[in-house]
C-alpha cells in the first residue's frame, strides 16, 4: 500500500508520523504547498517527498490523507474520489455548509470512500462514556455538559479562515453529543463573546461561546468553549442520568483546581494542547483508516456523520448572529444536494 499525504504542517506531520509507525500502512508519499517542508519531514520519516501536490495523483497511490489548510480540503477530496481513491480528510470538509454538502454530493455520486477526522471517537474516556450510556447504566439521560477550552488564542491568520468557534472548535463537542448519546439535536440557542483579544473582533469571531441544545428525546445539553483558558487545555463531557453520573476527560492532568479544603490538588502537569491530549486517539483514527483502505474495517466517521455535527455548528452560529432559537430543520441537509453549486473541476 502507498498512501499520499497532502499537508505537512502541525497536524499533517503528526498524521505522517502515525502512518510511518503503522506496519500495515506501507510507504508514504508526502506533499505540501511548501515542497521543502515536505522534504524535511520525508527525510525524518524515511518517506518520499513529491515536488508538488500534483504528483500525489500522478505518481500512483492507493489512498489519500488530506491535512492541508482548510481552504484546500474540498477540492482535494473531490479529486481523490474522482480518481477512485479512498480519502481521509481532517475536519472540516469545507469552509461552509454549502460547499460541504457539495463535496458529499460528489462522494455519493462516485461511490467514494471518505473518512472525516473526528478523533474523539477513538478516545478511551469517550468510548467508555458511550458504552455506559448505551448500556443503560446511567438510567434515563437528562443532562449533558460539554466543554472545550484552549489555553491560548490562535493567531489572527488562523481565525480568518477557521470558520469561527462553533464550526472550528465546538463541532467536536457536537459530534460527541450525537455519537455518545445516539440522539439527534433538534434545536439550539447560542451566544458568544468577543471581549478578549482584539483579533477576534477584527476577524468577526468570538473567543468564548455557549450553546443550549435540545435532543430529540428531550435531553438537555450545554456546550461551552473558549480560546482563553490560561490554566491549560481542558476538554470534558459530563453525562447525568437518573441512576448515575460520569465524566469523560477528568483525570490528574485536567487543568482545574478545587476550592474545597478536602478537594483534590491541582494538576501538576496540565494538558497543554489537543495533540498532546488526544495523541492516542489520533493514532487510532489513522489506524482505522488504514484498515478501511485494506477492506478490513467499517468507516468510523463518514461524510454524513461529519455533516450532522457541522449542521449543529451552523445552527449555533446562526442563533448567535440572530439572537434566537434555531431549529435544525431550518438548515439544508442531504436532500437539497442537487441545488448546490458545483465544485472546481465539475
Amino acid at each position: 500500500m502507498r498512501i499520499g499525504l497532502i499537508g505537512t504542517g502541525r497536524i499533517g506531520s503528526f498524521h505522517a508520523a502515525a502512518l510511518a509507525r503503522n506496519q500495515d500502512a506501507g510507504s508514504l508519499l508526502l506533499a505540501d504547498a511548501d515542497p521543502a517542508r515536505a522534504a524535511r519531514l520525508a527525510d525524518r520519516l524515511g518517506a518520499t517527498a513529491a515536488p508538488s501536490v500534483e504528483q500525489v495523483f500522478t505518481w500512483g497511490v492507493d489512498a489519500v490523507v488530506v491535512s492541508c489548510a482548510t481552504e484546500g480540503h474540498a477540492e482535494l477530496v473531490v479529486r481523490a474520489v474522482r480518481g477512485g481513491l479512498p480519502v481521509f480528510c481532517e475536519k472540516p470538509l469545507a469552509t461552509d455548509l454549502g460547499r460541504s454538502l457539495a463535496v458529499l454530493r460528489e462522494v455519493s455520486a462516485r461511490g467514494g470512500v471518505l473518512q472525516v477526522g473526528f478523533m474523539r471517537r477513538f478516545d478511551a474516556g469517550y468510548r467508555t462514556a458511550r458504552e455506559l450510556v448505551r448500556s443503560g447504566a446511567l438510567g434515563r439521560l437528562h443532562t449533558v455538559r460539554t466543554m472545550t477550552a484552549d489555553p491560548a488564542p490562535p493567531p489572527a491568520e488562523y481565525l480568518r479562515t477557521s470558520g469561527g468557534l462553533f464550526r472550528d472548535c465546538l463541532v467536536h463537542d457536537f459530534d460527541m453529543v450525537r455519537w455518545v448519546t445516539g440522539h439527534e439535536v433538534t434545536e439550539v440557542y447560542a451566544a458568544g463573546s468577543d471581549a478578549g483579544a482584539v483579533r477576534f473582533r477584527e476577524t468577526g469571531d468570538i473567543d468564548t461561546g455557549a450553546a443550549l441544545l435540545l435532543l430529540d428525546d428531550g435531553t438537555l445539553v450545554t456546550s461551552t468553549g473558549t480560546r482563553c483558558n490560561g490554566a491549560g487545555y481542558d476538554v470534558r463531557m459530563e453525562l447525568a442520568g437518573e441512576l448515575d453520573q460520569v465524566s469523560a476527560g477528568l483525570d490528574d492532568r485536567t487543568p482545574i483546581a478545587s476550592t474545597e479544603p478536602q478537594g483534590p490538588p491541582p494538576a501538576s502537569k496540565p494538558w497543554t494542547g489537543f495533540l498532546e491530549r488526544f495523541a492516542p486517539a489520533y493514532e487510532a483514527e489513522l489506524a482505522a483508516f488504514v484498515r478501511l483502505v485494506r477492506g478490513e474495517g467499517a468507516n468510523p466517521c463518514d461524510g454524513r456523520e461529519a455533516l450532522a455535527a457541522l449542521r449543529v455548528a451552523e445552527a449555533c452560529e446562526l442563533s448567535r448572529r440572530e439572537g434566537r432559537r434555531v431549529r435544525l430543520t431550518e438548515l439544508p441537509d442531504l436532500p437539497d444536494l442537487p441545488d448546490l453549486p458545483d465544485l472546481p473541476g465539475g
